[in-house]
């Protein structure tokens, strides 16, 4: 009998019981008055229970059959509610075994294999309870339900899972589990969703690049004609996606569309750039843009600051390219073009006057270089020390300066004991942090990748001085960032800081000497990057005595690093016929990056060789370096490895790549660059 029955007659019972025990003590007190009535009281209690015996059987089988009426009716409703569902239900076991499913599920996934389709869905359930069983150690509670989306076709069903346990056991002796699926009809919201983001504006920026070179290049009855032309590209551009463009400045326009043709605008690779570009193919003239798009923002005015926030990154790349801020990412389109210098003296006047004024303001001075640092760093660290110290102020150079690549010059900076102190640890200078203490960073402008990261978060006035390509991580809330991509190296741009900021800086041979170096050695000898204000920096650092001889050994490889290299060369791998990529595989040279960048400027001395690739490893990271004639942006290439640097010069690390995974996916970042151009 079901317990809920079995409860209602026992109440019943119980009612019945207690007016039999008060006839029975009604008769025991007659009897004790008149013992005449004891038989007659016997009697009539024997009749009374033999009564309600048979009254309570007779009562409990009509209960029962009541009850079973009912449940049987409450079934027969609830199954035909179930078969006849409007909404499709379905019950399966995570292992894909279909127990049953309702009419309007065969009806609507008639012709859909369910289980495979499902099949990522349930495992993913099942792995969720499990995991969750090992956390709580509680199972799933019945009561809840998961929700999950099932896309089919161009439908969209959000599903309920009721969840309970199954008798049946997977090979592995783990339980599986029944669900109760409930398949809601979710395509209206997901359309309405869908026009709502592709309502969403998108703000964009476009800017001609070299706008007064035009100006001043151009013939006066040519240059309204080229600028028409220009602005009429950009219009017929923008009015093929629907937007509104507005021209905000001579050289600038302010670019408003929804976001569903941005799709379109990333397939076309931003056309514009490329028609604007060839428009005068036979003239000496050339007009660039930049371009900057961005949908990220809870408002418009939010949209636009991160296309602001985006153009200073296209133009710290050299301009010539666009960019489109998209799911917190950057998307880079064109930027093959060289540089061109376009540099005035008069920003570095300005800038070099800030600097000074923010070094005099500071309690203590802190430089510092990216990780495995070179001549250009620390050259340009021991310029920013003596300007430091000319301004008499306390100054360090935090690094752990290491390897070959300086192995000549760290001799001859330990033997001169004047700078006995200047180069400290990371701990020495966590120590020694003040609160107006003034970091600098030189010849890099990315926080993972300066050589002590957790030491810039711990200083919050920082100067930036770089000339790489701008990258999305490029270090924020700098006080003043000197960023000239057109510079050839950190060690020009720190050379003409010292001009300007103090006119009684007096650089010691050591740090004319390394400075040079650092232009030297970024310019393969003034042979690459090289512009009128490298050679007027190369100048002033001449007038202080520089030795090139002596600079030049300082980076002279011997004959044991010449023979490794010339292995390198030999074991090339030619691609794309003009690209080159070697391998250097010994895993124990602590100066393998080094002998990388050798061994890729050395395969560019090849006939024929457009661009070259080296890789090699130190511990856990593969290093690629990138080195290029100008034809191929090897700059791209390696930003799609996490890397950067120009477009004839870059690099790249991994870490946790094996050497041949590593120039596998070099191989296909290349191949996607091909893809990209054509």
């Amino acid at each position: 009998m079901p317990k809920k029955s079995q409860e209602i007659l026992d109440k019943i019972n119980l009612k019945f019981n207690v007016y039999l025990l008060v006839i029975i003590l009604l008769c025991i007190l007659i009897c004790m008055y008149d013992k005449r009535f004891i038989v007659p009281s016997i009697i009539l209690c024997a009749l009374l229970l033999g009564y309600a015996i048979w009254s309570n059987d007779k009562r409990k089988l009509e209960i029962v059959n009541h009850i079973q009426e009912v449940t049987t009716d409450m079934n027969v409703a609830n199954r035909n509610n179930l078969i006849n569902s409007p909404i499709p239900l379905l019950l399966i076991e995570t292992d894909g075994n279909i127990i049953w499913k309702s009419k309007s599920f065969i009806h609507i996934f008639k012709d859909v294999d369910v289980a495979t389709s499902l099949n990522p869905i349930l495992k993913e359930i099942k792995l969720n309870i499990e995991k969750e069983y090992e956390q709580t150690g509680q199972e799933f509670d019945r009561n809840n339900y998961l929700t999950k989306q099932f896309n089919i076709e161009d439908k969209f069903y959000k599903i309920y899972c009721g969840v309970s346990k199954s008798k049946k056991k997977d090979k592995r002796k783990q339980r599986e589990y029944q669900l109760t699926m409930y398949f809601i009809d979710d395509t209206k919201y997901n359309d309405l969703f869908d026009l709502y983001n592709s309502s969403k504006l998108c703000i964009g920026i476009a800017m001609i690049d070299n706008y007064e070179e035009v100006m001043q290049r151009a013939m006066p009855e040519e240059r309204a004609e080229l600028v028409t032309s220009v602005e009429r590209m950009i219009m017929d551009w923008a009015r093929e996606t629907g937007g509104l463009i507005v021209k905000t400045e001579r050289d600038r326009f302010l670019y408003i569309f929804e976001q569903q043709y941005l799709v379109g605008i990333e397939k076309e690779k931003v056309s514009v750039l490329d028609k604007v570009k060839s428009m005068n193919e036979n003239s000496d003239i050339k007009v660039t843009l930049s371009i900057a798009i961005s949908n990220e923002g809870n408002s418009n005015f939010e949209k636009y600051k991160s296309a602001l926030a985006a153009m200073d990154i296209v133009l710290g790349r050299g301009g010539d390219q666009a960019v489109i801020r998209k799911d917190g990412k950057y998307k880079f389109y064109g930027g093959n073009t060289i540089e061109v210098e376009k540099r005035t003296k008069v920003k570095a006047r300005t800038v070099a006057g800030s600097i000074a004024n923010l070094i005099k303001e500071s309690d203590n001075v802190f430089i510092m270089g990216h990780n495995h640092i070179d001549i250009d760093a620390i050259g340009s660290g021991l310029g920013m020390y003596r300007l430091a110290k000319t301004l008499e102020k306390e100054a360090y150079i935090v690094s752990e300066p290491k390897g070959k690549s300086l192995g000549k010059f760290l001799n001859s900076f330990s033997e001169n004991p004047d700078y006995e102190g200047v180069i400290i640890s990371e701990e020495e200078a966590e120590e020694m942090i003040q609160p107006n203490t003034l970091l600098i960073v030189v010849d890099t402008h990315k926080e993972n990748y300066v050589e002590f990261p957790e030491l810039l978060q711990k200083i919050e006035r920082r100067i930036v001085i770089d000339h790489h390509r701008k990258a999305p991580e490029a270090i924020t809330d700098a006080l003043v960032s000197f960023h000239e991509v057109y510079a050839s190296s950190a060690a020009e741009l720190v050379t003409e800081i010292i001009q300007y900021a103090a006119d009684d800086v007096k650089l010691t041979l050591l740090e004319a000497e390394s400075l040079y170096g650092g232009i030297m050695v970024d310019t393969k000898d003034f042979t690459f990057k090289t512009g009128v204000r490298t050679f007027e920096a190369a100048a002033y650092l001449r007038k202080f005595g520089v030795d090139i001889i002596r600079v030049k050994k300082w980076f002279q490889a011997d004959l044991e690093s010449y023979n490794v290299i010339a292995e390198i060369v030999k074991s090339v791998e030619i691609i794309n016929d003009t690209i080159a990529i070697a391998v250097y595989d010994n895993v124990e040279d602590e100066n393998a990056n080094l002998i990388c960048a050798k061994a890729a400027d050395e395969l560019l001395t090849i006939s024929d060789i457009t661009a070259s690739f080296v890789l090699g490893k130190i511990g856990e990271k593969v290093f690629i370096s990138g080195r290029s004639i100008g034809d191929i942006n090897v700059q791209i290439i390696l930003e799609k490895l996490g890397g950067g640097g120009h477009i004839t010069l870059a690099g790249a690390q991994l870490e946790g790549f094996s050497l041949e995974d590593a120039k596998s996916e070099l191989m296909i970042r290349i191949n996607e660059y091909f893809t990209e151009m054509e």
